[in-house]
């Protein structure tokens, strides 16, 4: 009796055994079989570059790409974006896309990073316009001008002060395009500013009648607040600004207008005198 169960013993150990050296064989050899990823190339850049770059070979480099994770833009040839300049910066081993190259026919630095139907305008600064340094390329500002739209200068009249310009991105610091890596504030004599035509008219026009300001925004900040005009006599005096003359128009006729005075010279014997006479 105890003969029998010790040879049903063995076997059930043995037949256990052999089930589990299956399993762990079933499970090494699915572990160790390596599945076949289809590849592609495409070109990354081998060193980091700034916006403005005109791409060398020598900066550039191909690797294999996941053929099931195109990336749409890619290139898989050197040649075929070598010479065109960066629109924006890149880090190292970052694929070079198309829609962060210039058209190869608009050259490198500057000029090429200026997007279509945009100018590039510059405005003299110094560190109290130019946010003591810290409006460096690719912060954002809005343009502040002050000025007396009724006389020249600052003289006479009531001086205000508008916003006429927001969210506009520095091109340029100086002539550097780039910003400092530490973030460092950099003191300049001018700065360039991204604008379309109108807004390249209004800041020309702004700089040469009064005094413009920049203030520096949050690059992540692209509200447009529009905040009204502040008027000298409303910060000094607490005075709302004087509103503008309006003339009464009836039925569509045009607003009567006050004829100028004429002035008369009277001579009587040997006297002379001058009088004025309005018409009524």
């Amino acid at each position: 009796m105890n003969k029998n169960r010790i040879w049903i013993g063995m076997g059930v150990a043995l037949v256990i055994g052999f089930l589990a050296s299956r399993f762990v064989y079933r499970e090494m050899t699915v572990a160790a079989t390596v599945k076949t990823v289809s590849t592609t190339r495409i070109v990354i850049a081998s060193v980091p570059m700034p916006l403005g770059t005109r791409l060398e070979a020598s900066q550039l480099a191909v690797v294999d790409w996941p053929s099931d994770a195109p990336l749409p833009g890619s290139f898989s040839k050197i040649e075929d974006c070598a010479g065109r300049a960066l629109l924006n910066n890149v880090v190292a081993n970052e694929p070079i896309l198309d829609q962060k190259l210039a058209p190869r026919e608009s050259g490198a630095g500057l000029p090429a990073v200026i997007p279509e139907g945009m100018r590039a305008l510059s405005v003299r600064v110094d560190d109290v316009v130019g946010v003591a340094g810290f409006v460096v390329a690719g912060t954002m500002v809005d343009v502040l001008a002050t000025g007396n739209p009724g006389g020249s200068g600052t003289s006479g009249g009531d001086v205000l002060t508008r916003t006429i310009l927001e969210d506009v991105r520095v091109l340029a610091a100086g002539q550097q395009i780039t910003q400092d890596k530490d973030g460092k504030p950099k003191t300049v004599a001018v700065v360039t500013l991204l604008v379309n035509p109108d807004q390249a008219d209004r800041l020309t026009l702004a700089s040469n009648e009064g005094i413009l300001r920049l203030a520096l925004r949050n690059t992540i900040d692209t509200k447009q607040v529009q905040p009204p005009a502040v008027f000298r006599s409303s910060v000094f005096y607490g005075q709302p600004p004087a509103p503008p003359k309006v003339f009464a128009v009836k039925h569509g006729a045009p607003p009567k207008r006050v004829p100028d005075p004429y002035t008369v010279e009277i001579i009587k014997g040997e006297k002379a005198e001058m009088q004025n006479f309005t018409v009524q």
